[in-house]
C-alpha cells in the first residue's frame, strides 16, 4: 500500500509522484517500507521510494526516465540534482536525425 499523499503509477516504479505539496520531514510508508522527505516536495514531483544506486535507470510509470547521477534513497526528491535524463531534446535533432531514427 503506498501512502495517500503519493501516486504509484505502476508497481515496477522506483519512484513516486506527490498528489500534493509536501514538507520535509513528512513521514510515509510506501509497501511497508517507512520514509522520511529529505525536502519540500511540490505537487506532480518525483519521490524516490526505492534504493537506487548511480547510473541506474529512474522508473515512472514502468518507464526509465533518465539516470541516477548519485545515490538516491527512499524519501530523496528526484530532480535535476539527482537525475540524468536520458532524453534527446528534440530541438537538437535535424531531418537526418529523425529519418535515421538517432
Amino acid at each position: 500500500m503506498t501512502a495517500k499523499e503519493l501516486l504509484l503509477l505502476d508497481a515496477d516504479d522506483n519512484i513516486a509522484v506527490a498528489r500534493q505539496d509536501l514538507k520535509a520531514g513528512t513521514r510515509l510508508e510506501v509497501h511497508g517500507s517507512p520514509m522520511v522527505l529529505e525536502r519540500d516536495t511540490p505537487t506532480g514531483h518525483k519521490i524516490c521510494i526505492r534504493p537506487i544506486a548511480p547510473g541506474e535507470k529512474v522508473i515512472k510509470y514502468r518507464t526509465p526516465i533518465g539516470s541516477a547521477r548519485v545515490p538516491i534513497m527512499p524519501g530523496d526528491y528526484v530532480h535535476i540534482h539527482n537525475l540524468k535524463s536520458d532524453y534527446l531534446p528534440t530541438y537538437t535533432l535535424t531531418g537526418d536525425n529523425i529519418r535515421k531514427g538517432a
